[in-house]
């Protein structure tokens, strides 16, 4: 019972975080030094649940651009989530070959979350009161697959937040499109991820996962995303992302102020 509970709250936190600007792998690391280490395929196909509510949510979206392919503007709009999507896979696959392993310390995932609850802050204050803009140029595809690596690579960075907040940046001042165009390509990068994690311990016979465990998880991390992301669409219409920058810095700096050094 402990076990369900235990990966059913680790769920609920993936759900929650993966696409809110405050990483998910930070919480999830974070709260696996209270439950437990989980595997990287545990991680990542958790993700994966919580990347299938964004194709829920987005269905009518993907349908119609893979409706209207024919047409210029859907078509070049999927190429570039194509590019970023191309970025975020050789360099990905480059990391991974080089055998980089993710930090699991807390002490440089309470930096990150502050460091990017500023990066979000000064975000903000340089787009203010900028004419909006929807269009995702090309330069912007290929930042957003950049930094979906580099997002990896530092937990408490969030991937979310890197991709959202280069593509204002980048100069997509329209908050819901540079929160959509992160979003669709997320899609095919986790689900890739997942896919690459699954096939890696497959062909090393390290199967010692409990699956009905993970799908527990897996549930559970696509029904709260769902709820969080439909909620976070409706916030930014009205909204900043302050708000989500100040509770990085607090958490961040509650994790620097009530830890060992060391940890």
């Amino acid at each position: 019972m402990n076990d369900i509970l235990n990966v059913a709250l680790l769920g609920l936190i993936e759900g929650i975080t993966e696409f809110l600007p405050i990483s998910s792998t930070g919480h999830l690391l974070i709260a696996e030094h209270w439950l437990g280490a989980r595997s990287d395929l545990f991680n990542i196909t958790i993700q994966a649940g919580a990347i299938l509510a964004i194709c829920l949510l987005y269905r009518q979206r993907l349908w119609r651009l893979a409706s209207g392919l024919g047409e210029a503007e859907p078509r070049r709009y999927a190429v570039k989530l194509l590019v970023a999507f191309a970025i975020t896979s050789v360099l990905g696959l480059a990391v991974s070959q080089a055998g980089f392993k993710l930090p699991t310390e807390i002490t440089p995932i309470a930096w990150a979350l502050i460091i990017g609850g500023l990066w979000i802050l000064l975000a903000e204050r340089l787009i203010a009161n900028k004419p909006e803009v929807s269009e995702i140029a090309w330069h912007t595809a290929v930042l957003v697959g950049v930094l979906q690596v580099v997002a990896g690579m530092f937990p408490g960075t969030s991937r979310s937040a890197a991709t959202i907040f280069v593509a204002l940046l980048a100069g997509t001042t329209s908050r819901a499109a540079a929160t959509e165009f992160a979003f669709l390509v997320g899609i095919p990068t986790m689900f890739a991820a997942s896919g690459y994690e699954l096939l890696k311990t497959l062909k090393t016979g390290q199967t010692h996962e409990n699956w009905s465990l993970l799908g527990i998880a897996f549930a559970v991390s696509c029904l709260t995303a769902f709820i969080a992301v439909r909620w976070l669409l409706g916030y930014i219409r009205t909204h900043r992302f302050t708000v989500f920058a100040w509770y990085r810095i607090a958490l961040g700096l509650a994790l620097l102020l009530g830890l060992p050094a060391g940890t």
